[in-house]
């Protein structure tokens, strides 16, 4: 049990009547229909699933035809970095010295961890490997569905196949997750990790094993050890950081020279390796400062400064939600816990020095939250209003706003639109640490039999 508030409480069932098991923390598993396990599949059953994943597809198939149609020089680019690094690994080239081919010439910039794991890849052709990658896209971006959503999934009963279709396709047209099969990036693969990790209530792996993978994958979900810290949650953050140096010290001990390259070398050049940092796709709070700001030491002490507020202030708000879902045992307390855990997501994207677009996927969860059981109107729109906002690449349509045969009022208008996601990113932290937790501990107070009210007495749920 990780969580030092953890209370031996049962968590209501679906039908918000009987107590389960006594569980440590407010996590749960991804959802299943209530009552599923105590009754036989009927055909019924089984032709709602069907409909769940003809309705996936259906959503899916414009945006798999058109990036895995692209031009061939165009297409899943990123996948052909992880290709080019694990072929490097097995004709001994230097890893860091290797660029795809033109006309994109990419390095390749992650841990040398990432490059092992991405050998099996080099054995497929091109194009079975472009359809593998994807089809493990599909599945995360499933996992990361089940997981965000799983309350309203659990309202939906036996609907919930057909309701977790229709929410795969939704959440496969945000512009960050459409970037995920255009690119065949990685995002998708972290974030259903990190959701697994830290919200399953009963892992059947070592909580914090998988964050721990994470992070010898790509740095970034290195955020989560501070979450772990924070929130009492040591034996997580013990085996997250024995899992990423064992990753991390295994790739040492196969790819010595590689390795050294990578943690003294690659890694500190930063922006020369991974894109300029004023770039429209960089989202993070850098992005937005460079934006503004000519590059000197002015710009570097603003960003700093910036993001040690942000970086306060959102860990805080994380561990706030946090508490307050270890102190309460009612049916939204999990929308706590969502929202921790996406507010640590969001930061391991608006803290760091570039924060694409693409890894903006971490809104997935944010929906969740907002969301919960859909039982809540305003907070339904919170989550539609975001959703609508992410669907459509609204940075890049500022940027078109921008260049010398513009007006100046044109100009000033695209750098506010191009800034658009990141100050999303930005509001979404404050408002799941503040009116969202504000919002729900109210009820969880008159939920929970725990916690009783002077004068009033214990009150079931």
């Amino acid at each position: 049990m990780d969580g030092p508030k953890a209370q031996m409480v049962g968590e209501a069932d679906a039908e918000g009547g009987r107590a389960q098991e006594p569980s440590g923390d407010r996590t749960a598993e991804p959802a299943r229909p209530a009552g599923a396990a105590g009754r036989r599949r009927t055909a019924g059953d089984l032709l709602i699933v069907l409909a769940g994943v003809v309705v996936a597809a259906v959503a899916m198939a414009p945006i798999l035809t058109r990036w895995l149609g692209n031009e061939p020089d165009q297409r899943l680019v990123d996948l052909e970095v992880y290709r080019d690094g694990g072929r490097a690994i097995l004709r001994g080239a230097p890893l860091y010295d290797v660029l795809t081919q033109p006309p994109q010439l990419l390095p390749f910039t992650y841990p040398p961890f990432s490059a092992v794991l991405a050998v099996p890849f080099t054995v497929m052709s091109w194009r079975a490997a472009q359809l593998v990658w994807t089809a493990l896209i599909c599945l995360a971006l499933v996992i990361c569905v089940c997981y965000a959503f799983r309350d309203l999934l659990r309202r939906a009963g036996r609907w919930a196949p057909l309701a977790a279709g229709v929410l795969v396709g939704a959440m496969a047209w945000l512009d960050p997750v459409r970037d995920q099969f255009r690119f065949g990036q990685v995002g998708l693969f972290l974030l259903a990790m990190c959701l697994a990790d830290c919200c399953a209530r009963t892992p059947r792996w070592p909580r914090g094993m998988l964050v721990g993978l994470a992070l010898a994958i790509k740095l970034v979900p290195g955020v989560f050890l501070i979450y772990f810290l924070i929130t009492g949650r040591r034996d997580a953050f013990g085996n997250a950081l024995l899992t990423a140096a064992a990753a991390t010290l295994g790739a040492f001990a196969l790819l010595p020279s590689d390795s050294s390259d990578y943690w003294f070398g690659a890694l500190l050049q930063g922006g020369d390796r991974t894109g300029a940092v004023d770039g429209t796709t960089n989202q993070a709070v850098h992005g937005i400062v460079a934006r503004i700001l000519d590059e000197g030491p002015a710009r570097t002490l603003v960003w700093l400064l910036l993001a040690l507020i942000v970086a306060w202030y959102g860990f805080a708000w994380a561990r706030r939600a946090s508490e307050a879902a270890d102190l309460h045992s009612g049916p939204e307390s999990y929308s706590l816990v969502l929202a921790a855990v996406a507010i640590v997501g969001l930061l391991s994207v608006v803290l760091s020095p570039v924060g694409w677009i693409h890894h903006l996927v971490w809104m997935i969860a944010v929906f969740g939250a907002l969301a919960g059981d859909a039982r809540d109107t305003r907070r339904c729109l919170f989550a539609l209003g975001l959703w609508l906002l992410f669907l459509f690449p609204i940075p890049w349509w500022g940027r078109s706003l921008i260049g010398p045969e513009h007006s100046a009022v044109s100009v000033f208008a695209g750098q506010v639109v191009r800034d658009v996601f990141g100050v999303a990113a930005l509001a979404s932290i404050v408002v799941l640490g503040t009116w969202l937790v504000e919002r729900i501990e109210p009820r969880l107070r008159r939920e929970d039999p725990s916690q009783p009210e002077a004068g009033v007495g214990t009150l079931s749920p």
